[in-house]
């Protein structure tokens, strides 16, 4: 099917000159400090920089709309936010604006023929906009016009499974509690959203093996114990405050081990930006051990490290006998496992190995902390589940500084989780839910992400609405998710800023303007705050300090109202729910397991920790105990000249959101089409350091195409590659996902190279 009113799916090439520079020898210091600085001051000015910046993450402020990495429970800093905080902090409370007259300038497909940088500095959305069928200009439309329109729709459907309801990670657990009442009570479970892509396979691994689908630690537990593992994780550009926690750590006496095919430099040494000495001088050295492994040979090399825990019986018998079952299962095969297999799908030496078993060894208490390199891949399940393995040979789940960290990406999207967000909730929540608001929830499982896509370009879905995020771009397979996109009668996107996903909609489009976490959120009651849950449990409120940026700027819950009275009448008063956030909390306490006497607690400063039965030995599966599992190696077949590529973000990126063309802690400068290669694999295949290549892959017969990629030489396993999204997403195939968890192999895809065109 072809691109309607001539638009471009994929971010273009950038015509900057792409510069290569040796990357630094560590992470933030006066670096991070200038560019944080000089981005604030460039979007926001001195004055409201000051004021938003200061704000952010304190007690009384606002959680930062970047990553979910929890705050102090005690003294917090001044400036509690890093540099990737501060860029999407001015970047959500820029003075620049995008009003109805930009789109009388700007055609829809003039837009989308700009990258993702162009895009996002154009500022902040201000009225309700409409696309038209046919029509290539959004014009502006009024509030009620606009949930007349989507109310219509959506009541025209022959079904309400054939609508398609999206969240985003940066939903309040307000907006997400209400966003998933009225979808239940329009009568559908399809409610996608950003974990499919992400975590959904933490949760499967963890709810499988220890009963719940959450980190077991807090943040004061990560600090005082004594081994850290950080496998398929890079701090340093994702979750930049986690650094100041592992110098804590360190200085404390932990030794912190890195599992990943990249060494990247925030885990190589550290210059805390707020500690004078650490910035001058030479900084933290953190990770003691790095294990660079191949791609997706995470299962091999922890399988390395515990046939020699087995074999030195470094075991805590007590608790395995006593809090475990499945032990002599996992034991059998452990031992069935050789180690020519181990050490040829790893790529890590068996002495590499054994020095990493050693350190669990003499560690009494230990954490292991992951992110995407383990949980977007086919067997991203097993591998969240062989990493619990590890914790349980030694009875490291369940006592004090010693568990599981399950490192979030977006600062909500554990919170939406809780909240409802998930097209299979369990019985025991609807059941709750339907009995607080006097209706019967749907039972039958509604679309995760990919079926969504599929069911909309099969013509199953006909209705889109996201609240937040930028579909497009997170998603798989982009051409084909663009194709299903546009056949869709009708999609609206609730936002902040532009994104590629208003560009490419269905035959009418709506764009929703609402509030940011920076802006204060006044309703009938007066002024409001919203909640958030980060990685670790901990449930805050959070009140933006800043006039929003337009007049006509309505918050999450108001838009949710307003769509859901449009569509559903007045079977709940949702504008008493809109008009104060105490009324929707107290509904949640109702329904959401731990969230009893909910606007009491969360009032206490800096909130409430929800209770987690796995870190008191308490193991909610079918055995009532920690299971043992058993998770073969599972080789990714590569024929000659064939790679196996993830993707990865730049240091100037959140997500979807591109800051800049850098990526200063792997020396790239000016561009974003890069592919990283080992030194060796470019002279065995005869190509040459910066040359333009096309990366293409096959899946199902059918080949994916990335046009002119520039080759950047790197310390990287060999026949392994890395890239940028989203402008590789296009090579991930939509059909090929996690077994279970449905997530999509962004980090198993295999690609050969082509010499460009010219």
């Amino acid at each position: 099917m072809p691109i309607e009113r001539n638009i471009s799916p994929q971010p273009p090439e950038e015509g900057e000159k792409l510069r290569i520079t040796p990357p630094p020898k560590s992470a933030t210091g006066i670096p991070s400090v200038l560019k944080s600085l000089g981005y604030a001051l460039e979007e926001m000015g001195p004055v409201r920089a000051a004021q938003s910046l200061l704000a952010a993450n304190q007690k009384d402020g606002f959680d930062c709309p970047s990553c979910a990495w929890p705050d102090p429970e005690g003294h917090r800093h001044m400036a509690e936010f890093c540099e990737n905080g501060a860029k999407a902090i001015a970047s959500e409370a820029t003075t620049k604006r995008v009003t109805p007259e930009f789109f009388k300038q700007w055609s829809v497909s003039a837009l989308s023929k700009q990258s993702d940088l162009w895009l996002n500095e154009q500022g902040r959305l201000t009225q309700p906009m409409l696309l038209r069928e046919g029509a290539d200009h959004y014009e502006r439309i009024g509030w009620r016009d606009a949930f007349q329109m989507i109310g219509q729709e959506l009541k025209g459907l022959a079904s309400p499974d054939e609508a398609i309801f999206y969240t985003s990670g940066r939903t309040s657990n307000e907006a997400a509690f209400l966003y998933q009442l009225f979808v239940r009570m329009y009568g559908t479970n399809n409610l996608p959203d950003c974990s499919n892509m992400c975590h959904e396979s933490s949760g499967y691994g963890l709810r499988e093996t220890i009963g719940v689908g959450k980190s077991t630690v807090t943040l004061e537990e990560l600090e005082n114990t004594d081994c850290i593992f950080v496998i398929g994780q890079n701090p340093g550009t994702n979750h930049p405050r986690m650094l100041g926690s592992l110098q804590t750590a360190v200085n404390r006496g932990a030794t912190i081990v890195s599992i990943n095919p990249l060494p990247e430099v925030g885990l190589q040494r550290f210059k805390h930006p707020q500690q004078i000495l650490s910035v001058l001088g030479s900084g933290t050295a953190l990770a003691k051990l790095l294990l660079q492994v191949r791609i997706n040979g995470d299962v091999a090399v922890l399988k390395g490290i515990m046939k020699l825990l087995v074999e030195a019986d470094a075991l805590d018998h007590q608790f395995i006998q006593e809090h475990t079952s499945g032990y002599e299962e996992f034991a059998t095969a452990l031992a069935q496992t050789s180690w020519d297999e181990i050490l040829k799908e790893s790529g890590v030496s068996r002495a590499k190995i054994a020095e990493a078993a050693e350190i669990v060894k003499k560690s009494k208490n230990m954490i292991i902390c992951w992110a995407m390199g383990l949980t977007q891949h086919k067997n991203a399940v097993e591998n969240v589940r062989e990493l619990v393995n590890l914790l349980l040979l030694r009875g490291n789940i369940g006592r004090q500084n010693a568990g599981v960290c399950c490192v979030r990406g977006h600062s909500n999207v554990q919170g939406d989780r809780t909240m409802g967000i998930w097209e299979k909730m369990d019985q025991g929540f609807m059941e709750r839910l339907g009995q607080e608001f006097h209706f019967d929830p749907p039972r039958k499982h509604g679309y995760n992400t990919v079926e969504s896509i599929k069911a909309m370009h099969d013509g199953t879905a006909k209705v889109f609405i996201a609240l937040g995020g930028n579909f497009l771009s997170a998603t798989p397979d982009t051409v084909y998710t663009a194709q299903a996109m546009q056949k869709c009668r009708l999609t609206v996107q609730i936002s902040t800023k532009l994104n590629r996903s208003h560009l490419v909609t269905g035959n009418t489009a709506l764009i929703l303007p609402c509030l940011g976490r920076t802006e204060v959120d006044g309703q009938e009651s007066g002024p409001q705050f919203v909640t958030v849950e980060n990685s670790m449990g901990v449930v805050s409120a959070s009140t933006g300090p800043l006039q929003p940026a337009s007049e006509e700027l309505m918050s999450e819950p108001a838009i949710v109202a307003g769509i859901a009275a449009s569509t559903l009448g007045g079977k709940i008063p949702w504008q008493k729910l809109m008009g104060d956030y105490d009324s929707i909390r107290e509904h949640i306490s109702h329904v959401v397991a731990g969230f009893e006497d909910f606007n009491r607690k969360v009032r206490t400063p800096g909130g409430f920790r929800l209770d987690n039965p796995a870190s008191r030995r308490v193991f909610g599966t079918e055995s009532g105990k920690a299971n043992f599992t058993v998770n073969p190696i599972r080789p990714i077949p590569l024929s000659t000249g064939e790679f196996i590529m993830m993707t990865i973000r730049s240091h100037d990126q959140f997500n979807t959101t591109v800051y800049g063309n850098d990526d200063r802690y792997r020396g790239i400068r000016g561009g974003r089409r890069v592919v990283f290669l080992n030194r060796e694999d470019l002279l065995d295949a005869g190509l040459i350091a910066e040359q333009r290549v096309d990366l293409i892959s096959t899946f199902g017969g059918e080949e994916r195409i990335a046009e002119r990629f520039t080759i950047v030489p790197y310390d990287i396993p060999r026949r392994c590659a890395a890239t940028y999204f989203p402008e590789t997403n296009v090579l991930v195939p939509l059909d090929s996902f996690a077994d279970k968890s449905g997530t999509p192999t962004s980090k198993s895809v295999v690609i050969r190279l082509r010499a460009s065109a010219n």
